[in-house]
């Protein structure tokens, strides 16, 4: 006995497969709500409009539920009973249009479907339109536009088709009772289904656009803040390079400076000189990664508190009327070398980040520049007036370049930043870095000491 073996798949076959897993998923989409059961405007800050979902459902029953009862007992004489039960079939479920708009279809299209039957049962009526009465055809439009503003596309394409099917049955059973009713639903439903849909990917949109742009903003926060710890890394490669050089050449230097040193003095230096070279080549690696993009340092000698007068005086020349305080105490302590480099570049790049911002955002603003020494910090105060022209910046907002630079600058120091506007529509930086304590002064030997 042989059994033979199916055959190729064949076009039919797959024609007839892809109806059925699209019918299994049209199923699905109708049996299942493709959103959760929240409001629309869930979200609103205002009151009334988080409530206003509510109010307009509450309106639609209390305005459907009594003139379908009116309708059905007027116009197509069903008794009372059956035709309050009819309307809160019909009309009630629109009280679920705020969270459940598919579950509330399902009943309210069954209710119009024995709505139907029930009248098909009763004489015809001169004047009246079967197989869905007037109440019936504009709440399920408004049950229809709850469910596109709501609903994915599948769903409101099963929905409409599943109307259709219905409107075409009854017309069949009683042909000579369609008057046009079924048809009409059918279009007006496509149309309000078609706004619906619209209106909500059009939300979607919108929503999906600030979901992008609140991303896009968090990246280029995020990409702002590395490049400029990678420009301060760069800067502070330069200043203690210059210290480990200095370093490097002091115990080379020694044996041949200092006479009388012994065999391990001068073996520990040369492990001290050693160790430096080791941690220049170290650092070196570094800053090779951080130029990894093939950009250059600059050749130029960081710039220090002693620059800061040719800086204010350029900003003056690209007309931006600023002056500058330097206390006293700060130029011994520079002169001095009191002040550690470090903090020097900080402050140096807090006041040009500062001017650069005034001459952005308020061009022609008057701007006070202030460096004092005291309690161990110095303190570096940018204050500048309100724009002389106000509303018209040379940008309208900035890259966060500069307040990220200095929070950034200020923290390697260990230092505060204070930045904020004024009452009078000026701005204001403050930042404080600190300072090493101050060596005392070596102590004179009194007349009586050897």
């Amino acid at each position: 006995m042989t059994t033979s073996s199916p055959g190729p798949p064949t076009p039919a076959d797959g024609l007839l497969s892809a109806a059925r897993r699209n019918l299994r998923e049209l199923a699905q989409s109708l049996s299942h709500p493709s959103h959760p059961p929240t409001p629309p405007l869930a979200g609103s800050p205002r009151l009334w409009l988080r409530l206003l979902p509510y109010a307009v459902v509450l309106a639609l029953t209390a305005v459907f539920v009594p003139v379908t009862i009116e309708v059905l007992t007027g116009d197509y004489g069903v008794s009372g009973g059956i035709a309050g039960a009819l309307a809160v079939g019909q009309a009630a479920p629109l009280l679920m249009l705020a969270h459940r708009p598919l579950q509330a279809w399902w009943i309210v299209f069954a209710a119009d479907l024995l709505g139907a039957l029930v009248l098909l049962g009763r004489p015809e009526q001169p004047g009246t339109i079967w197989p869905w009465t007037s109440p019936a055809i504009v709440g399920y439009l408004f049950v229809l536009l709850a469910l596109g503003l709501r609903e994915s596309r599948r769903t409101v394409i099963g929905v409409w088709l599943a109307t259709g099917a219905a409107g075409l049955l009854l017309h069949l059973i009683a042909p000579a009772r369609s008057d046009g009713g079924a048809l009409l639903l059918l279009v007006l439903g496509a149309v309000v289904l078609v706004i619906g849909a619209a209106v909500r990917e059009r939300s979607e949109a919108q929503r999906r656009l600030v979901e992008q742009e609140t991303i896009s903003e968090a990246e280029r926060a995020q990409r702002t803040l590395l490049e400029e710890r990678t420009r301060i890394a760069r800067e502070l490669h330069d200043v203690v390079a210059h210290h480990m050089s200095v370093i490097t050449v002091q115990a080379d230097s020694a044996p041949y400076r200092i006479s009388g040193l012994s065999e391990e003095a001068r073996a520990e230096f040369t492990s001290i000189a050693a160790a430096a070279r080791e941690s220049l080549a170290e650092m070196r690696r570094l800053l090779s990664v951080l130029r990894s993009d093939g950009s250059r340092g600059e050749l130029a000698p960081q710039p220090g508190l002693g620059r800061l007068q040719q800086l204010v005086e350029a900003t003056v020349r690209a007309g931006l009327p600023a002056e500058l305080s330097l206390a006293a105490d700060v130029r011994g302590a520079v002169e001095r070398g009191d002040v550690p480099q470090a903090v020097e570049l900080s402050a140096y790049r807090i006041v040009q980040e500062s001017l650069a911002n005034v001459v952005r955002h308020a061009p022609g603003a008057r701007t006070r520049v202030s460096v004092r020494a005291g309690d161990g910090h110095l303190t570096v105060l940018v204050v500048n007036d309100a724009a002389r022209k106000p509303g018209s910046p040379l940008e309208a907002w900035g890259t966060g370049h500069g307040l990220v630079g200095m929070r950034e600058r200020v923290r390697l120091t260990g230092g505060t930043l204070d930045t904020g506007p004024l009452p009078d529509g000026g701005f204001r930086v403050a930042a404080r870095l600190p300072l090493p304590p101050s060596e005392p002064p070596p102590a004179s030997l009194s007349p009586e000491e050897p």
